[in-house]
């Protein structure tokens, strides 16, 4: 059997359902509440604060400073909260956005354009012979280049000598047939 018995146990209340007839109403509350908002937008001004003191009767100076915020429930009505982590983050329209100020790049995204701008310098350097390694590789390539010159001379010197005593061993054969 389990730990409360079979009904249950003790703890715990019995749960309480709303009906749809008070789902269907205050849906409708909530959208009388945002269309009256949006009226309110609309207007502007001096009457805007009028229209919030009507809309919402009993508020106090509450919910009246904090125009569009969220709106506070319980005990966070009653006591002022300073918290900088908790600021309520307001959205900015199109207009206010300023495109003209360049925008602040992070540490990471600095290092990161300094890292390939130094990286190109370094090639164009090294493009123009101007870097110790490119130096190196001239050099290099200079040797190589020279060893293929002259393999390539000794083995045309071998070629000749090669034709030579054929044409010398011809020359002697066909000297020894007559």
């Amino acid at each position: 059997m389990p730990k409360g018995g079979k009904k249950g146990g003790h703890k715990g209340r019995m749960r309480t359902y709303t009906s749809p007839e008070e789902i269907d109403a205050q849906m409708k509350a909530e959208k009388e509440r945002k269309r009256q908002e949006q009226e309110q937008e609309e207007v502007g001004g001096a009457a805007q604060n009028d229209v919030a003191e009507e809309k919402l009767p009993g508020s106090g100076s509450d919910d009246s400073d904090d125009e569009g915020s969220q709106k506070r429930r319980g005990v966070e009505g009653l006591i002022e909260i300073e918290n900088p982590n908790r600021v309520a983050q307001k959205s900015k329209k199109v207009a206010q956005i300023e495109l003209d100020e360049p925008k602040q790049l992070s540490r990471r995204e600095r290092e990161e354009i300094e890292k390939q701008k130094a990286k190109e310098r370094y090639m164009k350097m090294h493009l123009a012979g101007k870097t110790d390694q490119a130096k190196a590789d001239l050099a290099r390539l200079a040797i190589v280049k020279k060893q293929r010159e002259e393999a390539a001379k000794k083995k045309e010197e071998e070629k000749k000598a090669k034709e030579a005593a054929a044409a010398a061993a011809k020359g002697i054969n066909s000297l020894s047939l007559k």
